[in-house]
């Protein structure tokens, strides 16, 4: 039997998915951290290491992996040469690097046209139309990533200390995010300086849920992210009958946020990012995986 592999990888977690050569998911595994940009061998090994457990998972010999194919979503993909340098030392017999954003587009709406919304800790956008992709953004919190929950966040603490000054209105939220940090602004300023993506984005649910209850700087907030995202969106260019499928831990609270423009589009997604690089590496290498006669 051929196999096929798919590739979810982070800075978190490496997830594989072995499928047969029609796609069919058989096991799914996971490993340690797969970021490509900051420890390029470690994320090999780990890449390496969830694709044997899921050949073990499966019940199979993981030394089929040589002569497995595999596409692998990777975060960081889509900048500098590192697609290209994983590629050269990966051991599958063939594979393909592509984002993190073009499985879990592939996974929500399949292969056909459509586009995503990754609204999570970091934001992105993706659409396919024609087999043509179109991504914006996912280019990190300190230059992108508008309305993801570290920027909503960020936010949140630039108008606490705003307020705390008082040149803007303070509000109950604002005021209870003082009290977090004992009413002192120097420990507001300390905790930004070591803060990751994540540990901005762990304040976005404060502001979502200040938000519904009428609170001026939450509401102004959320406001702009949902401007933000409307502008991703517009920049996409959906047609009428796309699907639009919204990902990530922030998506259920900015769905019912979005214009009337974008409500009609919004679709269940199909599958995760995962089962989407099972399906496109099944798409993408139908031809090698079958067998000669």
């Amino acid at each position: 039997m051929n196999f096929v592999l798919g590739i979810d990888g982070g800075g978190t977690s490496c997830k594989a998915a072995l499928a047969t050569a029609d796609g069919v998911v058989l096991a799914r595994a996971k490993s340690g951290a797969a970021n490509i940009r900051t420890d390029l061998a470690n994320a090999r090994a780990n890449i390496v290491e969830a694709a044997r457990l899921a050949f073990v998972e499966a019940g199979h010999d993981p030394d089929l992996i040589p002569e497995t194919t595999a596409v692998l979503g990777l975060a960081g993909a889509n900048v500098g040469t590192y697609r290209q340098r994983l590629e050269a030392i990966l051991p599958f017999r063939a594979s393909r690097v592509v984002t993190d954003a073009e499985i879990a587009l592939e996974g929500a709406v399949g292969g056909g046209d459509g586009a995503i919304a990754i609204l999570g800790t970091g934001t992105a956008y993706l659409s396919r139309r024609n087999g043509n992709t179109h991504p914006i953004g996912g280019w990190g919190f300190q230059v992108g990533d508008q309305a993801s929950g570290a920027r909503v966040g960020r936010d949140l603490l630039e108008q606490t200390l705003l307020a705390y000054d008082g040149i803007r209105p303070a509000s109950p939220l604002t005021r209870e995010i003082m009290a977090v940090f004992r009413d002192d602004p120097a420990e507001v300023v300390e905790f930004t300086t070591n803060a990751k993506p994540g540990d901005f984005g762990g304040f976005a649910p404060k502001v979502f849920d200040h938000a519904g209850k009428g609170d001026a700087v939450a509401r102004w907030i959320v406001d702009k992210a949902v401007s933000d995202i409307g502008a991703a969106l517009a920049a996409l260019d959906l047609a009428g009958s796309d699907p639009l499928c919204l990902l990530g831990g922030l998506a259920p609270l900015y769905a019912p946020l979005l214009s009337a423009r974008y409500q009609p589009l919004l679709r269940t997604p199909l599958d995760d990012a995962l089962g989407g690089a099972a399906s496109m590496a099944a798409r993408l290498f139908r031809t090698s995986c079958e067998p000669t006669s």
